[in-house]
């Protein structure tokens, strides 16, 4: 099982490198890839779930409603990408249920940073995505937490995969700085370990981010970006298809989880 999530947000990244951008460019950005996305999904037959903001979804309810028109999940990212209050929980779920017209049983914090379970349980989740069990200085050092699915407070945490051992995250950044054979090696590795595979990404990364003036990204964040990336995920889903792995929405495999193996 492959549980592929795109973290749908304003695209206010190029901030936290020095760069102004202005929320129309934000969305039309986050917009452009979002529509990627759909169209790549929808040419290899699978479905995902898109971890939406609030923010973004009442400024572009259109782009929300054809998700869930394409059969794949909403759940919350959020209120806002960047600013975050623990009455945003409640706040954002009961909000993207009202424009998606669907009920919203997952979260995901903007860039995974911790949250109190207590709070998620309060605000009515069934799981929570936010955990990347790796280490990576300045942003991660999660190696004592579970590497695969477990329950706190009552409910499902999904962390990020990673190899099994050395802990290698198999998140958005590798995907665009490794070889698409070493990815397939250790997903293989990490999806034989724990049966399944929980793999996160973000529209922009599927538009042109080598522009350094306007983002003043890094190399290892805008190598293999644009149609590059859009070829990249397509390779590893036909690869991940020939080799028999089924695509599901996250939420789906919690409930799955939660029905057969309730861990309270």
């Amino acid at each position: 099982m492959i549980l592929l999530g795109f973290d749908v947000e304003e695209f206010d990244m190029p901030m936290e490198y020095g760069k102004t951008i202005s929320f129309e460019d934000q969305l039309a950005i986050s917009t452009t890839g979002t529509l990627l996305i759909l169209d790549l999904l929808k040419t290899t037959g699978i479905k995902a779930t898109f971890f939406c903001t609030a923010n973004y979804a009442i400024n572009k309810p259109d782009i929300i409603t054809k998700i869930v028109s394409d059969g794949h999940e909403i759940a919350s990212h959020g209120y806002y990408h960047s600013d975050f209050k623990v009455e945003h929980l409640a706040q954002s779920k009961a909000k993207l249920e009202e424009i998606a017209d669907t009920p919203v049983t997952g979260f995901r914090m903007a860039r995974m940073m911790p949250v109190d379970e207590t709070e998620i349980q309060k605000a009515g989740y069934v799981y929570n995505s936010s955990l990347n069990p790796t280490f990576i200085p300045g942003r991660y050092n999660h190696l004592k937490k579970p590497r695969a699915w477990f329950f706190d407070h009552n409910v499902l945490q999904i962390p990020a995969s990673v190899s099994p051992l050395v802990r290698f995250p198999l998140f958005w950044l590798t995907f665009h700085n490794v070889s698409l054979s070493i990815i397939k090696w250790m997903a293989a590795a990490a999806h034989r370990k724990d049966g399944y595979l929980n793999l996160y990404f973000h529209p922009w990364e599927f538009t042109d981010l080598k522009q350094p003036e306007r983002f003043g990204f890094p190399n290892y964040v805008s190598k293999n970006s644009g149609d590059a990336f859009v070829k990249r995920i397509k390779s590893f889903i036909v690869w991940a298809q020939s080799k028999g792995y089924e695509f599901a929405r996250t939420g789906d495999f919690a409930q799955g989880v939660i029905n057969s193996e309730p861990r309270f």
